[in-house]
């Protein structure tokens, strides 16, 4: 008997083993953030193939190592609906973002002008000069602390699903119901994982106790 129950902690413990992840603990870091950009963008509508999103993390480090490469994680997609509209994501090192690390992504930057926004993946604090220095560029630039990204929050079981309404769908709902925009309850959503501004509407479906769910039309508001 005490035989088996030694046989018995010693799988269990072995199962226990197979669970913890052997591999660098910035390697799965880069994979768990770049997987939720890449999500959020395909959300936004942006051309992101389906086999960059199910990457394991095993085959994300046969192709990038233990320690990862920041230039190499780099992302550029198009619209689906608006093929000009083109995003750039950069994901910078782990050290204080100054004036210099900004001047150099500027540089990396080709064909500026078909650029439309632009996505910076910080692990540091950035420098007040920096900030000055990326409201320089011509197009809308957002920033996003890499720890704010471990977790895709729109894909918690809790979280009532958004969807934000095109222009012509909008005018739509505002004829069907004769109210104006300034009519709908403002809403503080999620703007940066939906590039949101405050003319956008978005109809969020809140699963109820029964198999009934009821959708409201929200119009977002953001805090400048």
């Amino acid at each position: 008997m005490e035989g088996g129950g030694l046989e018995g902690e010693e799988a269990v413990g072995n199962c226990l083993g197979n669970l913890v992840d052997k591999g660098s603990r910035d390697s799965r870091k880069y994979y768990l953030s770049r997987r939720t950009v890449l999500e959020m963008l395909r959300d936004r509508g942006y051309d992101v193939p389906l086999s960059e999103i199910n990457l394991s993390l095993q085959d994300f480090r046969a192709i990038h190592g233990q320690d990862p490469d920041v230039d190499r994680l780099r992302i550029s997609v198009t619209h689906r609906s608006h093929p000009s509209k083109r995003i750039v994501v950069f994901f910078c090192g782990p050290g204080m973002i100054k004036v210099n690390v900004i001047r150099s992504i500027a540089t990396q930057i080709v064909n500026k002008d078909s650029l439309s926004g632009l996505i910076l993946i910080l692990q540091n604090q950035i420098t007040n000069q920096a900030l000055k220095a990326v409201d320089l560029f011509p197009f809308k630039v957002e920033l996003f602390q890499i720890m704010d990204l471990l977790v895709n929050i729109t894909k918690h079981v809790l979280k009532p699903h958004h969807h934000v309404l095109t222009d012509q769908e909008k005018e739509r709902v505002l004829k069907k119901y004769c109210i104006e925009e300034k009519q709908y309850i403002n809403y503080h959503c999620y703007p940066t994982t939906f590039a949101l501004t405050n003319h956008n509407l978005t109809i969020i479906t809140i699963p109820t106790l029964t198999t009934v769910k009821l959708p409201s039309y929200i119009h977002c508001a953001i805090s400048i």
